[in-house]
């Protein structure tokens, strides 16, 4: 597992990267492509508009109209076609909203149904409309500022040039522009779907990518939890039976046989040991229990200070053992709660039997009782050997086991606080733990007041 993972990360990594940078390249080649055709349309709108324009114009011609009767030889003076050849102008027909209608179902039929633009219909002398002239026959309200935009705006020019054979005009040359605002923003529009379905294609991979990470690490922090937990049971186990094993061949002894004072002590031995193997037994099974979450409460009214008394009396002949100091300040004024009274009991418990594990040579260990508006306040503190910041963090995780440096006389599972958690978290209470390596360890305790007592007070 330690070998195989960073290969995988890297692979996986390296794929990651790899998909991004090809779909970031498509979308840059589909956003050219997609501008390349935005200006087809907008010329093809345009020159279909402005061939409209022109049929009409040479529909309406003057010289459409002048017709010679047969058998009369009459040619027109120059002046009177110059005359006769000075066209009707666009704007002298259409109005502006006539040429906004038609460029706008030019728009739909080519594609681009919805897309605003700005025109305009001008005649210059030149070519190219020239916008310092201000020589427009009609225009959209916004054309001049979208005309003068050559960044973000794209324009499409149709010359409105009637051809004629047999006279020339002189007449300014009519142009019909278009502009379409901010294509850039049009393309995206049209884009939309495409580039919002791959961010969230591009969001699920990633998302895959660092559930597979985190279930990778999680799987090898399993391990070494079952590693250790495996060691651990193996010690737990092994001590009371070699323990067990020395007190059978003692009693099989004539000499131990004989003397009933002997026979008794070993037989206790065999007993203690015989007990502390089902504590064992009874500690794995209830962590089994809670991990299908069966924790089953028997709620009733009970005292904690009851139970805390009881609880230390339980306690004495270790305390005695290695000199170690009691204080108890029950000062809470209400301390009954709904509670379990054995999952309550083996909390207080195991938070002691924590304490006698990690102190060091004086243990000195204070419990004090308080009361909130509707709450019981348990302090349990210690001057044992501290805890770190991580371990703070990961203390109540099943199977975790604090490092303790040069102790090599702390034994259990890991299971204790794990335990002390979800019977806190069932009894709808909060647990916090305050430490400083080198001065100790206070593990404070919070939970609701049975409703009578807090009506009492």
């Amino acid at each position: 597992m330690k070998k195989n993972f960073p290969i995988i990360f890297i692979l996986i990594s390296l794929s990651l990267v790899g998909i991004i940078y090809i779909q970031w390249n498509w979308i840059l080649t589909m956003v050219q492509n997609k501008n390349e055709e935005l200006n087809h349309k907008l010329i093809d709108a345009t020159t279909e508009v402005g061939r409209e324009l022109v049929a009409y114009k040479e529909a309406t011609s003057p010289m459409k109209s002048l017709q010679l009767r047969p058998g009369i030889n009459w040619r027109p003076s120059e002046q009177f076609i110059r005359e006769l050849m000075k066209s009707t102008t666009i704007a002298q027909k259409f109005t502006k909203e006539e040429i906004n209608d038609k460029l706008k179902k030019a728009f739909d039929k080519n594609g681009l149904k919805g897309t605003k633009f700005e025109f305009c219909i001008s005649a210059e002398a030149g070519l190219v409309p020239q916008l310092s002239s201000g020589n427009y026959e009609i225009r959209s309200a916004n054309f001049v500022t979208a005309f003068a935009d050559n960044v973000h705006n794209l324009k499409s020019i149709f010359f409105l040039v009637v051809t004629n054979s047999d006279f020339e005009s002189s007449d300014p040359v009519e142009t019909l522009s278009v502009v379409v605002p901010d294509y850039n923003s049009v393309v995206m529009k049209q884009m939309r779907l495409m580039i919002l379905g791959m961010v969230f294609f591009t969001l699920i991979i990633i998302s895959a990518f660092y559930i597979t990470v985190r279930t990778l690490l999680r799987q090898k922090k399993l391990s070494e939890i079952k590693n250790d937990f495996i060691n651990n049971m193996t010690h737990e186990f092994k001590t009371p039976l070699a323990t067990i094993s020395l007190a059978v061949d003692a009693l099989r002894n004539e000499k131990v046989m004989h003397d009933k004072q002997k026979s008794d002590y070993f037989s206790g031995i065999i007993k203690e040991e015989n007990k502390r193997m089902n504590k064992q037994v009874e500690t794995i099974l209830q962590a089994a229990l809670l991990d299908k979450q069966e924790l089953q409460l028997n709620l009733k009214p009970i005292h904690v200070h009851e139970i805390i008394r009881n609880v230390m009396e339980n306690f004495e002949l270790q305390f005695q053992e290695i000199n170690a100091t009691r204080d108890m300040q029950l000062m809470a004024k209400q301390d009954l709660l709904e509670a379990d009274e054995v999952h309550f009991t083996n909390l207080i418990s195991n938070l002691i039997d924590n304490a006698i594990k990690y102190s060091r040579e004086q243990l000195s260990i204070k419990i004090v009782t308080s009361n909130t508006s509707k709450n019981l306040v348990i302090r349990i503190e210690d001057n044992g050997i501290g805890m770190n910041k991580e371990t703070q963090r990961r203390i109540f995780e099943k199977f975790y086991r604090a490092h303790t440096g040069n102790i090599h006389n702390v034994k259990g599972f890991g299971l204790g606080l794990a335990y002390v958690k979800n019977v806190v978290d069932a009894h709808h209470g909060k647990v916090r733990v305050e430490s400083t390596i080198g001065k100790g360890t206070s593990f404070i305790l919070e939970f609701p007041l049975k409703k009578s007592a807090v009506i009492n007070s």
